[in-house]
């Protein structure tokens, strides 16, 4: 007897084939659901499975449904998909990553370079050299915490809260225009103290439009058909308030910043065509209208498209010319940081607008194409991820942040190496000035938070939180 049960037990573990014949269909069906998951199917064809990031974004759905980022499942946009080769280049989670280590290299970056920008200018002004790094430092701490703090809110508070910002930032805008107001290098764009304290209200008014349009834009939509171009209205309304706000101190640069913006937004939230390409004509002729009637605008416009003739050497060509020298004298590998030449009072506002001048004398064509790919990363990322994100709000937000971050990057680098006129915009994250530092890095936390939307990249947080 003993025998024959244990060649019976041995039959039936070599043989289950019969036993699933023999037994039940709950076990036939759970070596389906477990053993054969992951396996080719008999014809040969791969079969995409649920991966092991979906279950433990389903586990940490029931422990915080708070931070859900869609009201419904979302197990068929988090199916596994071959990131292999050049399509890693689309794997939202190395775009997470990725962009939350662009923003900490440049802000870092940044700070050495201000420090390095700026020693022989605070020197020759009979203060300490380490004055202006100190205070980029100390608000890169500030801007850290804000944006720790920023990608921790849900996009729906931004949602809630952006007319306000928007309306908050008009208001500080406006008090450019009383005796807060700061003039400086024929702007009035900040309010504060001169040489003690200043902010620049435009920066606040990027991001909160950034926040604002892309959900007015949407709103208005969804009543065009009934109202027409009504429903746009208000929005509109508001935008130009915020342009107008921005141009009664003179900030053409910051005005085409924030119409790209707007542009943007209107874009991407199904404004309609004939009215966007109106809205877009007008524009150019407000913007002509202001550039020909300022002849100090005239200048950069010549200095930049046409030979300098040796008597604008010391007069508009100055600055763009020393630009160009500091580029120049950088070669491949750069002086060395610290060693630069033009920063010696040569290259007016070398650690503000014209840091980048100064990335490429002392650091070289290395260190120059490095900052760009930095921000070519920053906004590929942003782009990448927007395209995934099931949340139509958090994928416009991102758009209008990337085109707000990298579009005055490029616009800061064309001017110093001569491809556009002098604006005056700076360098996000990395030139000097504690109002564009921080809210960038608000900017990069807002962003961050819009990331998390995105469920390849929320199931993976949640599932670090389990």
């Amino acid at each position: 007897m003993a025998r024959r049960v244990y060649n019976r037990d041995e039959k039936q573990r070599a043989d289950p084939a019969k036993k699933k014949g023999r037994g039940s269909r709950n076990s036939t069906s759970k070596i389906s659901r477990t053993g054969n998951q992951n396996s080719a199917s008999i014809d040969g064809d791969k079969q995409q499975s649920r991966s092991r990031i979906s279950v433990l974004y389903h586990k940490a759905k029931g422990l915080s449904q708070s931070d859900n980022p869609l009201p419904t499942d979302t197990s068929d946009t988090i199916d596994v998909t071959d990131y292999s080769g050049i399509r890693a280049l689309l794997n939202p989670l190395w775009c997470y990553y990725g962009f939350r280590i662009s923003v900490i290299a440049l802000t870092c970056f940044g700070v050495v370079m201000v420090f390095s920008a700026s020693s022989v200018t605070m020197i020759a002004a009979n203060l300490s050299p380490w004055k202006q790094a100190l205070s980029q430092g100390l608000y890169c701490l500030i801007g850290l915490l804000v944006c720790v703090g920023a990608m921790h809110v849900h996009s729906d508070r931004y949602r809630k809260i952006s007319l306000g910002f928007v309306i908050f930032s008009i208001f500080l805008q406006l008090l450019t225009m009383t005796p807060l107001g700061v003039t400086i290098n024929g702007n009035t764009g900040w309010i504060g103290i001169k040489n003690k304290f200043t902010m620049q209200p435009a920066e606040v008014m990027k991001l909160a439009l950034c926040m604002w349009m892309p959900w007015a834009v949407a709103r208005a939509a969804k009543r065009y058909k009934t109202q027409g171009f009504k429903a746009y209205l208000p929005m509109v309304v508001v935008f130009l308030a915020c342009l107008g706000a921005v141009m009664l101190g003179g900030d053409l640069g910051t005005a085409l910043i924030l119409v790209a913006i707007g542009v943007t937004a209107m874009l991407v939230g199904g404004f309609p065509t004939k009215w966007l390409v109106g809205s877009g004509l007008a524009l150019v002729v407000l913007v002509v209208l202001f550039v020909i009637t300022s002849p100090n605008r005239m200048l950069r416009i010549t200095a930049a498209y046409r030979p300098c003739p040796a008597s604008a050497l010391q007069g508009e060509c100055y600055q763009s010319m020393h630009a160009k020298y500091a580029m120049a004298s950088g070669g491949f590998f750069g002086v060395g940081i610290g060693n630069s030449r033009e920063k010696w009072n040569y290259l007016p506002e070398a650690h503000n607008d014209f840091i980048f001048a100064i990335i490429g004398e002392e650091t070289g064509f290395v260190g120059a194409a490095a900052v760009v790919i930095l921000f070519a990363i920053l906004g590929w990322c942003m782009f990448v991820i927007a395209l995934q994100t099931p949340d139509k709000y958090a994928s416009r937000v991102l758009i209008c942040i990337a085109i707000w971050i990298v579009g005055q990057a490029l616009v800061n680098i064309m001017v110093v190496i001569g491809l556009l006129p002098v604006m005056g915009v700076p360098l996000p994250f990395v030139s000097a000035g504690g109002s564009s530092l921080v809210m960038c890095l608000f900017a990069a936390g807002v962003a961050t938070s819009m990331m998390k939307m995105q469920p390849q990249i929320h199931a993976n947080i949640a599932a670090q939180r389990i």
